[in-house]
């Protein structure tokens, strides 16, 4: 959310802002495929389609069993002399999935790459001995891994990015990358952010006030704005929506071309005097505003039509996933998750759903590139929480429905030859592969989530360090 150090979804493919003081924002703007096609192909299906895929999403999910086990910690230390604080075992913050490589970015800022084909530890992407790694993104434009890093030589102050392609990294040679917008200064409260949907990079040189709009696929400066008067600059598909610095009763907005920056138009939004802004949205056509104890609006910018929500309905959620494919949006607030349209109705509760942690970790929660399933990391049901103890589980929901399809938790996640008859069997161990941990200890902690729709994997990083395969 704006304002603090959380972190805003978009679905599918994860749209990153990166801020140069530890605060990282994921952010709204990214589905991934042929929006005008997918949605047309979903007016003329039919009830018979979406119960097969329904049916499909719970045979894909039906036997996920715990596989593997990586560990991101290397107590001899990759590199010497290494930061103490790297030699350190720290939790999982994020994961990310490529080419039959798992990257593991863990909170001490080492990063670490296992190839699913040997399950080996390939190498780790911190190329340098002071390099604390702060984020990752995976540009399919280019078949690459960016880091976002910070350094110790520079006292941890400005963000410094480069690119590596997966081809590389497979090779066994993180060096091989090259340093990315060089001539920015991101220090804070500068940020670099990846769009995916727009195939676009957005740069803040805090110093001097300027962004700058690159191309994702050749990292070539498209145009800037300089402007000591924008607040915000929010992201969607082929606009961006530059929020001014507030007058008593309005709000200055512009809504800019994404490929060249052209305006498009200009407008002030009214608001209540002295109540502050919970958040300002832009998801095409449409914003959405919320003051302090106030109603939601729902602006149409074309025609400047407007609609409210009661307050009572709609109160301020922790995070925002705009879903591009089917004209929705889903909310957080209070480990909960729920589905609206932009025109203000509720259109799901989510059954079986309660997140596991407060704060809406978004690196827990995966949306599908079809914008249809939520996979999460949930509190487990309370007749099953006697046997897991303080296991959670990995739930996978329907979004249109709101119907939990399929579950992974401390009963069913063992591997088919490791199970047992008696409920002790949620604390068994594997002895035929590398997986110390239990089902039920691998379930513990959950601090990071991924999908891998291609290999049809679900990877789990938890506070000890290591990551978990969940496979069929």
């Amino acid at each position: 959310m704006e304002g603090g150090p959380g972190h805003r979804l978009s679905a599918p493919c994860w749209g990153r802002r990166v801020i140069a003081n530890n605060k990282k924002r994921v952010r709204g703007g990214d589905g991934c495929i042929n929006s005008v096609k997918k949605l047309h192909r979903r007016e003329i299906s039919s009830n018979r389609n979406r119960a097969f895929s329904i049916t499909n999403a719970q045979e894909r999910f039906r036997n996920m069993r715990l596989m593997e086990e990586y560990d991101t910690h290397d107590p001899k230390g990759h590199n010497s002399p290494v930061l103490p604080f790297l030699m350190k075992r720290a939790k999982v913050i994020e994961i990310v999935a490529a080419r039959d490589i798992v990257f593991a970015l863990a909170h001490s800022g080492v990063c670490a790459a296992f190839s699913r084909e040997t399950n080996q530890r390939i190498c780790f992407l911190n190329v340098c001995h002071d390099e604390v790694i702060r984020s990752l993104f995976y540009n399919k434009n280019n078949d690459s891994l960016i880091t976002v890093s910070v350094y110790a030589s520079d006292n941890f102050s400005s963000l410094k990015c480069r690119s590596t392609r997966i081809e590389y990294i497979r090779r066994g040679k993180p060096d091989a990358g090259f340093p990315l917008f060089e001539s920015e200064s991101l220090k804070w409260p500068g940020f670099v952010e990846f769009d995916d949907v727009n195939g676009k990079v957005l740069t803040y040189s805090a110093q001097d006030s300027i962004y700058k709009v690159f191309d994702l696929k050749n990292y070539t400066m498209l145009y800037s704005i300089s402007d000591k008067h924008v607040q915000e600059i929010k992201i969607s598909p082929g606009i961006m929506l530059l929020i001014f610095n507030r007058a008593s009763s309005h709000v200055p907005l512009k809504i800019l071309s994404i490929e060249d920056g052209t305006v498009l138009k200009s407008f002030n939004h009214l608001l209540h005097r002295n109540k502050k802004v919970d958040f300002i949205e832009q998801f095409n056509e449409k914003l959405l505003v919320k003051q302090e104890n106030e109603n939601l609006q729902i602006l149409d910018v074309r025609n400047a039509e407007l609609m409210e929500v009661s307050r009572a309905e709609f109160m301020t959620p922790s995070a925002f996933i705009f879903l591009y494919e089917n004209q929705l949006f889903l909310t957080f607030r209070d480990r909960t998750v729920a589905v609206w349209n932009f025109r203000g109705e509720l259109v799901t509760s989510f059954e079986d759903h309660l997140l596991w942690h407060p704060d809406c970790n978004t690196n827990n929660i995966y949306i599908t590139s079809d914008q249809d399933l939520i996979i999460s990391y949930c509190k487990a049901d309370s007749d099953e929480q006697w046997m897991e103890g303080n296991a959670g589980s990995i739930n996978i929901s329907n979004i249109l429905t709101g119907k939990c399809l399929a579950k992974i938790n401390a009963t069913n996640g063992i591997p088919k030859g490791d199970e047992c008859s008696t409920s002790a069997g949620s604390s068994k161990k594997q002895d035929y592969s590398k997986v110390r941990s239990t089902v039920a200890e691998a379930l513990e902690d959950i601090t990071a989530l991924f999908y891998d729709e291609e290999r049809n994997e679900i990877y789990t990083g938890n506070r000890h360090g290591l990551v978990h395969v969940w496979s069929n």
